[in-house]
């Protein structure tokens, strides 16, 4: 979550496909697939000296049960200390592709920020962190995400069932090519405790359009186990899995991070382009 900046510079970089997807071709984004579900998983891109892909774990049924984020230990070497200079707040932006096959989640893609020197407000979010955007709406409606300053009709959220108990959208916080943030104005960085993870919501023109899990740098070197519940909005503006609630953890036998959106419920919404 940032104040208006100028154009986000994409920092993707897809790596060469694991000797799996090589041997497999497609039907390889299937990991697993036994009598209790299947998982797929998107193609991985560098970050630091790891690599982050998408993961979607299914029931036996083919349901989505959680849609994850998975990032190898090496993620959290070599990251960037120094801010981006194409970027306005100096965020570091890798994009991660969906699984391209499986059910179909509702989501799009995953960008990830990597924020060295955190985001406003001060003494809050000012610490190293990443933002995970899961959107809802293609890339190429992202691209068209723009404001002309907080004051943008298009910053302002008029359906109140758009917007989850304890949670208040801020103006300021419209970004060109993301979208206008809502915090919970409950969570406990804004009372005195430690950022350490949180959950934010994000909206463009009166729709929602991400769910964004933020965490901390510092919070993914302990190697949490982590489960918080997520607060949900009456409504949504675009059928999918949405979750109830969201994870932080370490798995230790694959020696990687997981930041997962758990207990999906499905909105059979409207769906639209971005100004539907």
């Amino acid at each position: 979550m940032q104040p208006s900046k100028s154009r986000y510079v994409r920092a993707a970089f897809a790596l060469t496909a694991t000797s799996l997807l090589v041997a497999a071709g497609p039907a390889a984004a299937v990991a697993a697939n036994t009598a209790n579900g299947s998982v797929y998983t998107g193609a991985p891109v560098a970050i630091g000296k790891g690599t982050a892909r998408t993961v979607v774990h299914t029931d036996a049924d083919g349901k989505p049960l959680s849609v994850a984020v998975e990032m190898t230990g090496g993620v959290l070497q070599g990251l960037p200390t120094k801010l981006n200079k194409k970027t306005a707040e100096g965020e570091w932006e890798f994009a991660l592709s969906m699984p391209p096959t499986g059910p179909k989640t509702g989501y799009t893609e995953v960008v990830v920020d990597w924020n060295p020197h955190g985001h406003p407000p001060p003494h809050v979010y000012t610490v190293p962190h990443f933002d995970f955007h899961f959107y809802g709406i293609p890339a190429s409606d992202v691209e068209q995400v723009m404001f002309t300053g907080p004051g943008d009709a298009k910053a302002k959220v008029t359906d109140a069932e758009l917007i989850p108990p304890d949670y208040q959208v801020i103006a300021d916080t419209a970004v060109n090519k993301m979208g206008v943030h809502a915090i919970d104005t409950m969570a406990p960085e804004f009372h005195g405790t430690p950022f350490t993870a949180t959950f934010i919501y994000g909206y463009y023109a009166g729709r929602l359009i991400f769910v964004e899990p933020m965490v901390t740098q510092a919070f993914l070197q302990t190697k949490p186990a982590f489960s918080g519940t997520v607060k949900t909005p009456g409504k949504y503006s675009v059928k999918g899995y949405y979750p109830t609630k969201y994870a932080v953890r370490y798995d230790a036998a694959r020696k990687s991070y997981v930041v997962e959106l758990d207990g999906l419920k499905y909105w059979p919404g409207a769906v639209g382009g971005l100004h539907g």
